[in-house]
């Protein structure tokens, strides 16, 4: 039997498990996420007091990461806003401590693994996967490869239309303010509205505006990456009417332009939750664990 460890290592929280599959899962613990001493710690011993040996363990984490096997940083978190957690070597500490072998890679981009193995994305080549939660951030696969270049996508600080007439609130993205995080994250609509969205009515001018944001942010993507199917998780996701507004505004800012079935006949099925839930991130670092060992 083959045991695989997985570790969602989130902002807000990480999450670790241990299974042999998505249906077979052995343990899993979630955990606030605080300093890195103590929270790689709590994950290190998570995995140090399980009974069945573990072959190989996958992270998926948070960034700015450098998920460049050949750089002297791999497995680094670099330049994240989150204070305390800048130039982290959250893989080579775990590596250490527990003498496995450890893929790493973005929490995106091993949720996007974990739908493409279980999920939404079976069978697909090229699709996306965005979480739009306490931050925004997207994992790609392009032709079977998880996408990656020069560091890793960042689909989160595109730079959308905003029309301060129309909304006025400057944007909450230390880098940038008003990029698509700035704007659409869920800090954004606290920050904008005075409450956390889920404390806002279905009906309350938040999501209309929501939508708009996160549809500008995928028409980029689009006629950027042409994705087969965009998967849209994450907590402000879990509102599911979202999902008819975001398709519709995406065919409206289409125009036409792009006039293939999947977008002017078939949107319903293109873009759509994860089937892994809020599960995909820890389900897909056991998958990169998998990957690692295939």
């Amino acid at each position: 039997m083959t045991v695989y460890g997985g570790i969602e290592a989130g902002g807000t929280k990480f999450v670790c498990a241990v299974g042999i599959g998505p249906d077979e899962i052995l343990a899993e613990i979630e955990f606030g996420t605080t300093s890195p001493e103590e929270t790689i710690g709590r994950a290190i011993a998570f995995f140090e007091r399980q009974p069945d040996p573990i072959d190989a363990i996958g992270i998926g984490s948070f960034g700015p990461v450098d998920p460049d096997p050949s750089s002297p940083t791999f497995g680094t978190i670099t330049s994240t806003p989150k204070p305390g957690w800048q130039d982290v070597d959250i893989m080579g500490q775990i590596e250490s401590a527990l003498g496995l072998p450890v893929a790493f890679d973005t929490d995106v981009n091993a949720a996007a693994l974990g739908e493409h193995r279980w999920g939404a994305a079976q069978g697909l080549d090229t699709f996306v996967y965005i979480t739009v939660g306490t931050g925004i951030g997207g994992g790609a696969m392009v032709e079977g490869n998880l996408l990656h270049g020069l560091m890793h996508p960042e689909m989160g600080h595109l730079r959308v239309p905003h029309d301060l007439n129309h909304d006025p609130f400057e944007g909450i993205c230390p880098f940038h303010e008003d990029c698509l995080e700035g704007l659409a994250s869920g800090p954004a609509i606290e920050a904008r509205w005075g409450e956390r969205g889920e404390a806002l009515p279905d009906d309350h001018p938040a999501w209309p505006l929501e939508a708009r944001y996160l549809a500008l942010g995928l028409v980029s993507i689009i006629c950027t990456l042409s994705p087969q199917r965009i998967i849209l998780g994450g907590g402000v996701m879990e509102r599911s009417f979202l999902f008819p507004l975001i398709r519709s505004d995406v065919q409206d800012l289409l125009n036409g332009y792009v006039a293939v079935p999947a977008i002017t006949e078939e949107i319903d099925a293109t873009i759509v939750p994860p089937v892994l839930g809020g599960r995909a991130g820890v389900l897909g670092a056991m998958a990169l664990a998998m990957q690692a060992l295939e």
